[in-house]
């Protein structure tokens, strides 16, 4: 028996001049069988000052999550600092490399991708993607962020829902979370 492998979601961030915002979809996928319509896949962590953003495997991302805001915790709640050493530890221990998930994690002023490859990477603008809705959210927060005068909110909530439009393993059960500086 093969097992299968969990497919997509979407989590788009978007940093503002007022804070930062994370949005994801709650599609749970097993192969070609959605599981799940409502998952939680943003989430507030370390005292609710650093939201997080996860794509892959469930159980996977829930580690990471937990293994991150251990890290904020030893560094005094320094996204910076907690996000490297999480993906430092993550491709040097046994069992983590295994974990297959990927993270955004985001405070008041900073937000990074996680992987499991050790990257640790902060956009170069305003917005960053992860997920099989990425490219068409990234996309679209761009485009409107360059072009409009929408709310930040209302940009994510446009964003994720054009996603969704194009992406099969992305619904419109949207979570948003937001931190203000």
């Amino acid at each position: 028996m093969t097992q299968e492998i969990f497919h997509g979601t979407t989590i788009l961030a978007i940093r503002h001049k007022d804070g930062t915002i994370v949005a994801g979809d709650g599609q749970v996928t097993l192969g070609s069988i959605v599981t799940k319509h409502k998952a939680r896949k943003v989430r507030r962590i370390y005292q609710d000052n650093i939201i997080t953003g996860f794509a892959g495997a469930t159980s996977d991302a829930l580690t990471l999550s937990e293994k991150l805001e251990e890290k904020l915790k030893r560094h005094n709640g320094s996204l910076t600092r907690a996000s490297v050493e999480l993906a430092r530890e993550w491709r040097t221990d046994k069992y983590l490399r295994r974990l297959e998930a990927m993270m955004i994690a985001a405070d008041k002023n900073n937000m990074y991708l996680l992987s499991g490859n050790g990257d640790v990477i902060e956009p170069d603008g305003n917005v960053i993607s992860i997920g099989s809705g990425s490219t068409a959210a990234l996309a679209a927060a761009t485009a409107l962020l360059e072009n409009t005068k929408m709310k930040p909110v209302t940009i994510i909530e446009k964003a994720m829902k054009i996603a969704a439009d194009l992406c099969i393993y992305t619904n419109y059960n949207i979570t948003v979370e937001e931190i203000k500086k």
